[in-house]
Order: C-alpha cells, then sequence, then structure tokens
C-alpha cells in the first residue's frame, strides 16, 4: 500500500492514496525517487515496495503491509510509525509481546534505527529471497550494524512462514531483546530540536524550511567560498615559484578545477552529517546527494584529465610532425570520455539497488546495430585507424593515387584529402586508400638523373672519348653525385645518332632542389660537347635517288644535301647522273 507521511509534530497523522507503481523497473525507479525525496524533511510521500513475480516463477502473495521482502518490511515498519501507529508497526516485529507493551518496543526500535541506523536504506535487498551476499542463514538477512556500550549488534530481519498467506519479514527476536538497551543509550538532542522553531515547522511543498534553505543556500554558499579559494590560490601560486615548475600562469585556468570544488562540498556534507543528529531519513536523503555529487565529480574530473593528457599528447605528435595522429587521439578521447561517462551511471544504478545488468546489454546490442549500420563508415575510420598508425601518409607529402597526383592536405579518421597540381581538393575515403597502391613521391631519398645524349654521326671516335671522360669528370667532381651509382657510357648506334647514356642519384632535399642540380649539370655537358666539337644530334633521315638513265657524263654519282633551317627533320638526297 501507499501512504503519505506526515512527520510533523503535534499534528496527527494524514492519510492520502497516491497511484500504484508500475511494475519492474520502473517500480525500482519510482521508490528510490521516493525515497531520496523523502529525506529531505519529513512530510513526504513514502511507499512500502512490493516484488514482481519473475517468469517462470508461481506468484508471490501480496502482503498488506508490504513485508515480501526486507526493503519492504524496514520501509514499511519507517511509514507506520512516522503515522503515530504504534500498533500497525507492530505487525513488523516478531515478537510475543502485545498490546502497549508491543507498541513501547515498535517506538523503541523506530528511534534506534532513526538516530543510529547507517543511511544506507537503498542497499537493503529488494528480493523476496533477501540478500545472496551475506553468510547468514537463508531465512535471515542484514540491515545493518550498529555501534552499542555491549558492542556491535546486528539489526535483523528474518523471514516467518505464514501458510497461505506467504513468507514475511519481520524485524528478528534476536534483535528486538537488544532494542531496550540501546534505546537508554540515546540522549543526543536533533538538529531539529536545536533550530528555531519557525524553521522546523514553516513548510513549503511538505518540507521543513531548514531543508530548503540547506539545498537551496547553504550549498551553493558552500560552493561559492569554494570558488572563492580558487582566486586565491591563483593569486598565491602565480606569486610564488614552484619549486620543480617555477610561476605557474593560470590567467586561463583554475588553481582548484571545479571537480575538486564539489568533491570539497561532499567533504563537507559528510563532516556536517557526522557532527549533527538528524533523522535517518534526512541522512539518507543527504548520503544519496552527496553521493550523486562526488560521482558526477569523480566523471567529471577524469574526463578533465583525458582532455589535459589529449592536450599534452597532442603537443608531444605535432614535435615529431605526426598531427595526423590528431583525429585518432581525439577518436580515442571521445570514446574514454563515453567509458567514462558510462561508468559512472553504472556505479549510480549499482548505489541505488537497480540492477546495471539489462544497461550493458542494451549497449552491446545497441553497438551491433550501429556496427551493421554503418559498415562504410566504420570500414572507412578502420582504414583512416591503419593509415595512421602505419604512417603510410604525412600531411604534405606528394603522392600518386591511381590518376590523382598532388599534396596530403588533410588525413581524417573517414577521408583524406589531396590538393592537386591544378589547386583543387579531392576527398578519397581511407577505406579505398588502404587497398591502393600509393606512390609516395616526396619520400625519394635520391632522384634519378638519366639523361640521354645524341649526337650526330660525324662525331669521330676521338671526340666521343673525349666527350665521356668529360662527363665521367664532370660527375665525379659534383659533390651532389651519388658516386656509386654514377655511370656513362655508349650506349647504342642509334637510327640518327650515337646515344650515350648518363646515369646517377642526385643526392637533394626536395624536387626544386633537384631541379636545380639538374639544370647545372646539364650545361656542363652541353659545354662539354662543344668544346669537343662534336654537336648534338637530332631525328634525321636519308633517301637515295638513283635513276640508269639520269647518270652524270662523268661517269659518278652526286650526292646532293638539303639541309632545312627549320626544326624539321634533315633530309638528305643523291642524285646520280651519267657522264
Amino acid at each position: 500500500m501507499c501512504v503519505e507521511l506526515q512527520f510533523e509534530r503535534g499534528t496527527l497523522p494524514r492519510r492520502s492514496s497516491c497511484q500504484k507503481h508500475k511494475q519492474g523497473l520502473w517500480r525500482g525507479i519510482s521508490l528510490l525517487f521516493l525515497v531520496f525525496l523523502s529525506s529531505v524533511a519529513p512530510g513526504t510521500q513514502f511507499s512500502v515496495p512490493g516484488t514482481a513475480p519473475s517468469a517462470g516463477q508461481p506468484e508471490i502473495p501480496k502482503d498488506a503491509y508490504g513485508r515480501t521482502t526486507p526493503r519492504g518490511t524496514v520501509l514499511g515498519f519507517l511509514s507506520a510509525v512516522q503515522r503515530g501507529d504504534n500498533q500497525g508497526a507492530t505487525q513488523y516485529l516478531n515478537t510475543r509481546l502485545h498490546g502497549k507493551a508491543a507498541a513501547d518496543l515498535a517506538h523503541q526500535l523506530a528511534v534506534v534505527i532513526d538516530r543510529r541506523l547507517p543511511a544506507r536504506l537503498n542497499q537493503i535487498s529488494d528480493l523476496p529471497e533477501g540478500s545472496v551476499s551475506d553468510q547468514l542463514d537463508p531465512d535471515q538477512d542484514l540491515i545493518a550494524t550498529i555501534n552499542s556500550a555491549n558492542g556491535n549488534v546486528n539489526i535483523l530481519v528474518e523471514r516467518m512462514d505464514r501458510g497461505k498467506s506467504g513468507a514475511v519479514w519481520l524485524f528478528s527476536r534476536k534483535t528486538l531483546e537488544s532494542i531496550p538497551d540501546i534505546y537508554e543509550e540515546i540522549n543526543a538532542l536533533s538538529a531539529e530540536e536545536v533550530l528555531p522553531p519557525y524553521l522546523v515547522n514553516t513548510r513549503i511543498a511538505g518540507i521543513a524550511l531548514f531543508h530548503w534553505l540547506a539545498v537551496f543556500v547553504g550549498m551553493p554558499l558552500f560552493y561559492w567560498l569554494t570558488e572563492m579559494l580558487n582566486r586565491l590560490l591563483k593569486v598565491l601560486v602565480g606569486r610564488f615559484p614552484l619549486p620543480l615548475y617555477g610561476k605557474l600562469d593560470l590567467s586561463h585556468s583554475d588553481a582548484l578545477p571545479k571537480p575538486i570544488r564539489l568533491l570539497l562540498l561532499v567533504w563537507a556534507i559528510r563532516w556536517i552529517l557526522s557532527k549533527l543528529s538528524l533523522p535517518l531519513l534526512a541522512r539518507q536523503f543527504w548520503s544519496n546527494t552527496a553521493t550523486v555529487i562526488a560521482i558526477a565529480a569523480c566523471v567529471w574530473l577524469l574526463i578533465l584529465v583525458n582532455s589535459w593528457g589529449e592536450n599534452h599528447v597532442l603537443v608531444r605528435l605535432q614535435n615529431r610532425n605526426l598531427a595526423a595522429a590528431a583525429s585518432l587521439l581525439r577518436l580515442s578521447r571521445r570514446l574514454l570520455d563515453l567509458l567514462i561517462a558510462f561508468g559512472g551511471i553504472v556505479v549510480g544504478m549499482h548505489f541505488f539497488g537497480l540492477n546495471a545488468t539489462a544497461a550493458v546489454a542494451g549497449l552491446g546490442v545497441g553497438g551491433i546495430a550501429v556496427a551493421l549500420a554503418a559498415q562504410k563508415t566504420l570500414e572507412n575510420v578502420i582504414g583512416g585507424v591503419s593509415l595512421i598508425l602505419d604512417q603510410a601518409l604525412r600531411v604534405g607529402d606528394t603522392l600518386k593515387v591511381n590518376d590523382i597526383s598532388g599534396n596530403v592536405d588533410y588525413i581524417g579518421l573517414r577521408s583524406t584529402r589531396i590538393r592537386t597540381f591544378d589547386r583543387t581538393l579531392v576527398s578519397v575515403p581511407n577505406g579505398q586508400i588502404a587497398n591502393m597502391s600509393l606512390e609516395i613521391l616526396s619520400s625519394r631519398d635520391k632522384f634519378w638523373f638519366h639523361p640521354l645524349l645524341g649526337l650526330r654521326y660525324d662525331t669521330t671516335s676521338a671526340q666521343l672519348r673525349s666527350i665521356l671522360l668529360g662527363v665521367r669528370k664532370l660527375l665525379t667532381d659534383n659533390a651532389s653525385v651519388d658516386q656509386g651509382s654514377m655511370r656513362v657510357r655508349l650506349l647504342r648506334l642509334g637510327s640518327s645518332s650515337l646515344d650515350v647514356d648518363i646515369v646517377a642519384y642526385i643526392l637533394a632535399k626536395d624536387w626544386t632542389d633537384f631541379l636545380e642540380v639538374q639544370e647545372e649539370l646539364l650545361f656542363r655537358v652541353m659545354e662539354i660537347v662543344q668544346h669537343a666539337g662534336a654537336q648534338i644530334a637530332f631525328p634525321s633521315q636519308t633517301v637515295y635517288f638513283v635513276a640508269d638513265s639520269e647518270r652524270g657524263r662523268d661517269g659518278f654519282t652526286r650526292r646532293l644535301t638539303a639541309d632545312t633551317p627549320d626544326s624539321k627533320p634533315q633530309r638528305e638526297t643523291t642524285a646520280a647522273t651519267s657522264v
């Protein structure tokens, strides 16, 4: 059942109906949310949980008092006591007492729980069979352990079989025997007894005014104090040098990051809880609030550390000319941020007693669905990762991919942009580049100098030998020529020239430097040919015309040569005449 509790002193208990909780997960979420809010101040709604039978198991009989689980017993007991229904609270006790004696024992147990029980209500088992993690009897469940003058006392609930009504959980008889002695030890004043009456009795939406002030004034005020502390530390650190780092420039950063300030707020809440005597539900609220803030601050801090690590690694990559790895580094950081956030959610679900297995399984199924729907994208991403890790390409490289030639402008995770020699920008998917043959022109350590020198056929052998020796000496004396690769030889007797093969590798830092060295060598080769008295040949053709009837009177054949001044092939004509 679900009732509204009124904790204000001096008022009669009131009841109001509330809607029935949804089954399964929504019921657990609603319960934890109500428990979380109910601890702000007495006077909020508070529900007794039920249980939903799992598939394949017989339905558990519903108990009118919600005693089918250990958590239901504890919350139902607190609900009855806070309503002032001590007789109803005795239904949660495994005792032989009746009437006023049982009601007094229920009141004493409520005071002990309210003052001594740790604020861990969300960790109490909400299963009909109880907790399976402890080493107790299967029919017993440990709620908490409290301190007393006679040592530690376990607050236990035990399962009692009621026949057709099913099994219910009750506070154990052994625990109830030690309650009167612990009750006599409790003499601390609660915070509500110390505060001014108007802060306790004035309520907004059923919540005491001092709780509203603590949430909306106290917490922001403390956080503002941490901001002032951050500014003071920035001034001190900037003025006084550190032993290892010297003076730090904190103009664009914080000496006390925001997550650290939230952790200081959590510490303040914990410290105040240890010094003040608050009711259980109030302590539960502030404990839950501190835990949520701590989880959020830790997630935030880890994400900041991840960002700092990315910036540090990025600077090192840029110094090593590995700027293309920035895309992979950014992807890794984002994935790690998602894992950190998901880990924070899982920890929060575990703290509030929710099963995170379904969330993890759903994440796996969702990941498979995304992978199937984005096969091409993943193919390109994996191709980009392989290019970056293998360092097959770097920004600024000159390459040739199929019929595309140009300089690498950007290497991303999905595609690579190439600036062609026509100054157009071509984007090629990384999945295709990973399967192509790449020709990296800018990765050459040497440049091939390979001109083919053609000399006219009227060049004598002495002139040819002089030219070969002169070219060899030219290459030998040049410091930019790799001496081990040098070769100068008469290659063949060509159709229109004597072909001299010149081969050497030029040691140049880039293509522009190579062109400069090559130009100087070609000028020197031309000078060597001219100095030997030879000429460089160009394609020519000889045609013979012989006619016996037109032989000259002198009885020999005259040879006529026609040289054309233009670039057309030379034509040699032989005419035969009769003497």
